[in-house]
């Protein structure tokens, strides 16, 4: 490689500033499924050609496949520490869509200084809420922000807040209807209308089930709101079949909704939260069974239930199937999202594996999915979700020239995760560099240390 960089300076030819030589490159956008070359320049792709090419720097990507840089819609996960971790799952954006923030030029100063992958983050009508009701919860509401209605004077300061922040830059509107049900439908048609008024789409975690899905989906119709589903596969569980043809319907009527799955059958949320305590309070035991205690893999009966909620933390929840969790990942509608969770060293198994999970379970073992269908449900169909309201994210998803150079470079024949509810932080195999605006943050499948070239990804100032 130094003597064709030596002779192609020798005899006047372009030099990229690095060059990735021999894969299988797919971009779902063109259909493009061929061996390539691809030269990168001042952190975006400068040619895909079949030529010989030479740059500074070279990766030999032969007999692996090179995808667009995959794009996390939901990720709680927003620490160096997790960028990090999500970076070897193949992520080069990662945005926080749900849960949000109040704040949106404050969260954004807070990585200004540079990261190892893309970030942004939506104005959270769950934030928003706990500033306006002085909420004590640190993650989740726990008093009044989760438990008592918000007056006309409080619903009018939540919009405003939330249009301010929309001002500011973020992505999205998010919303979780389960951590805050004492929000009344009005104070929820008053966000979804800012929603309607502005354009943006709202990230919603439902209620559970199809009623659930019916009142969002209401919610969206009444007031014209761009809408998207979080994790169909939690909200819906056994439903989740009709669930999805509720939304297909939805689309065909020509509303605006799309959604999201994750590849795992349990979830993971934080003990202390209303979705939670409103659930499992009084359950029976055989009910409270259903949870996990990640620290110690126990699951927990009324006693620990109780003791755990003192404490506060995060828990898994054992109330899906494989069946369900295949049927919301194989389905034409959603997109790959991880909802990657993780606190003080404890999370789900999601944020360090969603996207080798997709690609070696579903893709390789099952085949539930082509790997060109996967990739753009990685790539692509998120990027395209959002670039009506971030025009630069036309730049990323895709492996075209003048696109983003965010590039994830896998071996399809053993990718596959490795975590686990025990041993979250397992990094995947088969993830083998990860390039994120050029710049590789993983190299022969290690984490690569004292970079951060990662962007805010974040709305034009209104």
């Amino acid at each position: 490689m130094v003597l064709e960089l030596l002779l192609a300076l020798q005899v006047g030819t372009h030099v990229y500033d690095r060059v990735i030589l021999g894969g299988r490159v797919m971009d779902p956008a063109s259909g493009l499924d061929a061996v390539r070359n691809i030269g990168l320049t001042d952190g975006k792709i400068a040619v895909i050609t079949s030529d010989r090419i030479a740059g500074r720097d070279t990766i030999d990507a032969r007999g692996l496949v090179v995808a667009p840089g995959f794009i996390d819609l939901h990720s709680h996960a927003q620490t160096p520490e997790t960028y990090r971790l999500q970076a070897l799952d193949g992520v080069t954006t990662a945005l926080e869509l749900e849960l949000g923030t109040a704040d949106v030029p404050a969260w954004y100063r807070e990585r200004e200084a540079g990261e190892r992958i893309n970030y942004g983050v939506s104005v959270g009508h769950i934030k928003v809420r706990m500033a306006v009701m002085h909420d004590a919860g640190t993650w989740m509401p726990v008093g009044d922000g989760a438990y008592r209605p918000a007056t006309d004077l409080q619903i009018a300061e939540i919009a405003a807040l939330i249009e301010a922040g929309l001002r500011d830059g973020a992505v999205d509107i998010g919303a979780g209807f389960p951590y805050t049900p004492a929000a009344t439908r009005e104070e929820l048609l008053a966000v979804f209308r800012v929603a309607a008024r502005t354009k943006t789409p709202v990230h919603v975690h439902i209620r559970p089930g199809s009623d659930g899905l019916k009142e969002v989906l209401a919610l969206a119709a009444e007031t014209g709101a761009p809408l998207h589903v979080v994790h169909i596969n939690s909200s819906a569980l056994a439903e989740t079949p009709q669930m999805l043809a509720m939304i297909s319907a939805a689309r065909a009527r020509g509303q605006d909704v799309t959604t999201e799955a994750y590849p795992y059958t349990a979830g993971m949320t934080e003990i202390q939260s209303a979705t939670i305590q409103d659930t499992y309070k009084s359950a029976p035991e055989a009910r409270l069974a259903e949870i996990e205690w990640p620290l110690t893999g126990e699951r927990l009966n009324r006693e620990s239930f109780e003791r755990y909620t003192r404490i506060g933390g995060p828990i898994v929840i054992h109330t899906n199937t494989e069946e369900m969790a295949t049927a919301a990942i194989s389905s034409p509608l959603t997109i790959v999202a991880s909802d990657a969770y993780w606190q003080n060293g404890t999370g789900h198994p999601r944020t360090t594996g969603t996207f080798a999970k997709v690609l070696g379970h579903y893709v390789r073992e099952t085949h539930a999915l082509s790997l060109m269908t996967a990739v753009s449900k990685m790539t692509l169909m998120p990027a395209q979700r959002l670039e009506a309201r971030v025009p630069a994210m036309r730049q990323k998803g895709r492996l075209q020239v003048g696109a983003d150079a965010d590039i994830t470079i896998f071996d399809a024949g053993s990718v596959i995760d490795r975590s686990t509810y025990r041993e979250p932080a397992l990094a995947p195999v088969g993830i083998r560099h990860v390039i994120v605006n050029g710049v590789s943050v993983v190299t022969n499948g290690q984490a690569v240390e004292g970079v951060a070239p990662g962007r805010a990804v974040r709305a034009p100032g209104q």
